[in-house]
């Protein structure tokens, strides 16, 4: 018996999961009614991922899922919001209930470790797309944007670049690597870690933030371009796993590829020390380079060399 669109949210999406008091009406109601903490803003993202664009289309739902989810609760970790609430749009080719299960286990993995609740959505027929909107909190004024960035502040990111575009590579015959290393960069492809706990972390630390989901050339310039500055880059300070280091053009890798999921972060000097001994006893930070008031990026070496980027960064359209 086929099930109709409504046992499909019964089965897969109502029952899911239990909400908080904070869910006054999830979902099964014409629209979501939530209440926010006393004291906090509210803070939403919204991401749709199609298939062939944004996964090959030999990805597992389970994969599927958890990736979904986890670029949206990335763009919270960059605001460094608390998140607390999403809502889901799946449009799909035809009514698959394993497909769905699969797609709902990989997702549940991820909404249930910070505690998120699904309130509400939509499904229907047609090439397959995912969109979501995240919905979260943070305190009153601790807010960071891509507008903060000040001359002289030292950049940070965190975690290691490129890897979830060399696992790309691998997939589609363009790029090859050891094999002990295929299983680690298809896991930073397919289920990339949001820095939630460092986004908060890094309230009334970090004057800019950005979540690197089109490569770190591209979203630095955002934060460049949003503060009005510039920025010079080591080249050499890129953190790299092993086996992006291995490639022939590696610093370009970890420049342009995207789905890193990585935070890229601006802090003043005087701040430097907090960061150091404090946060990097819990997360893997690399100071990069540093904020200048000359808009535009420089790339060196550590021999003073200039570097010229020879990939472009990823663009939608």
């Amino acid at each position: 018996m086929t099930l109709s669109e409504f046992d499909l949210i019964g089965k897969y999406f109502r029952n899911a999961f239990k909400n908080g008091p904070d869910v006054r009406c999830g979902i099964g109601d014409d629209a979501a009614v939530v209440s926010v903490p006393q004291g906090m803003h509210l803070a939403l993202s919204m991401d749709t991922l199609v298939a062939g664009v944004h996964f090959p289309s030999t990805t597992s739902p389970q994969d599927i899922g958890y990736k979904s989810l986890a670029v949206n609760l990335s763009d919270m970790a960059a605001m460094g919001a608390e998140p607390r609430w999403a809502t889901l749009s799946l449009t799909m080719p035809e009514n698959d209930p394993d497909w769905l299960a699969g797609f709902m286990e990989g997702f549940s993995i991820l909404a249930r470790q910070y505690s998120l609740s699904l309130i509400g959505g939509d499904l229907s027929r047609g090439p397959l797309s995912i969109t979501i909107q995240i919905h979260g909190y943070l305190p009153e004024g601790t807010g960071m944007y891509r507008h903060g960035a000040k001359t002289d502040d030292l950049i940070y990111v965190s975690g290691t670049l490129g890897d979830a575009g060399l696992a790309l590579g691998l997939l589609e015959g363009r790029c090859k690597t050891e094999e002990k290393y295929r299983g680690y960069l298809l896991n930073r492809l397919n289920r990339p870690a949001p820095a939630i706990e460092l986004g908060m972390a890094l309230r009334n630390k970090a004057t800019s933030t950005i979540d690197i989901s089109d490569g770190l050339l591209a979203d630095l310039n955002h934060i460049l371009v949003a503060s009005n500055k510039g920025a010079v880059i080591n080249i050499d300070d890129l953190p790299m796993s092993d086996a992006v280091k291995q490639q022939p053009e590696a610093a370009d890798m970890a420049l342009t590829s995207g789905d890193d999921y990585e935070l890229c972060f601006t802090v003043p000097p005087g701040k430097q020390t907090l960061v150091e001994n404090e946060l990097k006893k819990y997360y893997q930070l690399s100071c990069i380079g540093e904020i200048t008031g000359t808009p535009g990026m420089i790339w060196r070496r550590a021999d003073g060399s200039l570097y010229h980027p020879k990939g472009k960064a990823y663009q939608h359209f």
